[in-house]
């Protein structure tokens, strides 16, 4: 539980009105200063960040599965580095890299549950790593959401277009990516102690 507050709640600040009268007039001034200094709004940069990262990486995967859907769909894959990697082009009903094709309706659901708790996180985030973390998801969350909404063979059960192929691994794209990088370095936050409101904590 507490461990959720730090991720979703920013804690309340103590009034520096409230201040113990007992303390000298300069204690009382340093409570007054870190309240101050912590009320600042510094949120709208980190949320314009969040954005243009979430933009800057739907773009790129949405006009990457255009030109695949354009120009390699229903031909023979392109080899980029011999066998070891190749861009072919594959509809998939399923989760990233193809897990899941049972399941497209859920996987739909997930996502846009994804997209609108990351919303809602967006206007305590004061921390740059986990708005561009954040934006990472939710820019591949919105890719192959968008896939799954307005492709065949119906809404919400749409198969998403994946190209990359390495030797020996599973296919997928660029929003695939996105997510895969943003969940790492939200690990990675995590075990730094690293909360998005900016805060640093120790277990």
């Amino acid at each position: 539980m507490a461990e959720a507050e730090r991720i979703i709640g920013t804690p309340d600040i103590p009034d520096a009105a409230g201040a113990d009268p007992e303390r000298s007039d300069g204690e009382n001034g340093a409570v007054a200063e870190r309240a101050d200094a912590t009320a600042r709004p510094r949120g709208k940069r980190r949320i314009a960040v969040l954005f243009g990262v979430a933009a800057l990486a739907y773009a790129l995967d949405l006009v990457s599965k255009m030109i695949v859907v354009a120009k390699l769909e229903h031909h023979e894959p392109i080899e980029v580095i011999g066998d070891w990697l190749k861009f072919e082009a594959i509809r998939n009903a399923g989760a990233a890299f193809g897990f899941g094709e049972a399941f497209t309706i859920i996987f739909t659901v997930i996502a846009t549950i994804v997209i609108v708790v990351i919303a809602r996180l967006a206007r305590k985030l004061y921390s740059l790593p986990w708005a561009i973390a954040l934006g990472l998801l939710l820019g591949g969350a919105l890719g192959n959401l968008t896939d799954r909404i307005f492709r065949s063979p119906g809404v919400f059960e749409g198969a998403v277009v994946d190209f990359i192929a390495p030797k020996g691994f599973a296919v997928f794209n660029l929003a695939d990516s996105a997510i895969v990088c943003g969940g790492i370095l939200i690990v990675l936050l995590s075990f730094r102690g690293l909360d998005p409101d900016g805060t640093v904590h120790k277990d």
